[in-house]
């Protein structure tokens, strides 16, 4: 059973950045990954992913703002957040999923999630 257990959110000013933590129980490297987030009232949306040989997919709203990364050694994921804007604030949660096949920015393609991280934009 693999856990998940996100952290790093909080509350920032527009223009600022975060950096979110995502710590695995279980070596990740044979896992694909991804951000999420969900703004109340929202749907769940993928924000970012990266895959088994580290190529990555970003969406459109934060192509060029985010970044997402891992350390393998330390089975923990990363979004590094800049230019922060207030269209940003969500709950952020971290996915994994050892199936790589299907889109990766659809929620019910993973498995497994964290509990959330707030990240709130002022």
């Amino acid at each position: 059973h693999v856990q998940l257990v996100e952290s790093g959110g909080g509350t920032v000013q527009a223009g600022g950045s975060l950096t979110l933590s995502c710590r695995a129980s279980v070596p990740i490297n044979r896992y694909c990954l991804a951000w999420f987030r969900q703004a109340p009232g929202k749907q769940r949306e993928g924000v970012a992913f990266i895959d088994t040989d580290d190529s990555t997919t970003y969406a459109d709203s934060v192509k060029g703002r985010f970044t997402i990364s891992k350390d393998n050694a330390k089975n923990t994921l990363y979004l590094q957040m800049n230019s922060l804007r207030p269209e940003d604030t969500a709950m952020y949660y971290c996915a994994a999923e050892d199936y790589c096949g299907g889109s990766w920015d659809l929620p019910e393609n993973y498995l497994y999630w964290g509990q959330g991280t707030q990240v709130t934009v002022s």
